[in-house]
């Protein structure tokens, strides 16, 4: 498999990353970088609940990602717990 790209991360570590790249302006370069990984795995997610910033980078990567590239989220939360994590009951039903 020559040339499949994959990213595996904390989720924690990732929004907080993107936290600072919005600060520093390179937010969209990094946003793009993830976009175009083959697959994406996010480890952890949900060991912090997500504040606003981190419900509006899960929407974006997950609609970036949306029919054109693989993405596993992992979590020691079951699913039903998600939404609790989420925060918000729009964003935690979004398809």
């Amino acid at each position: 498999m020559l040339g499949y790209k994959v990213v595996y991360t904390n989720t924690a570590k990732l929004f907080s990353r993107l936290k600072m790249a919005k600060a520093d302006g390179s937010y969209l370069r990094e946003i793009s970088k993830i976009e175009r990984q083959d697959l994406l795995i996010l480890d952890d997610f949900g060991l912090q609940p997500l504040d606003n910033h981190g419900r509006s980078v899960l929407v974006e990567i997950i609609e970036d990602r949306h029919g054109n590239h693989s993405t596993i989220i992992t979590s020691q939360l079951p699913v039903v717990q998600w939404h609790e994590v989420i925060g918000e009951q729009t964003i935690a039903d979004y398809p």
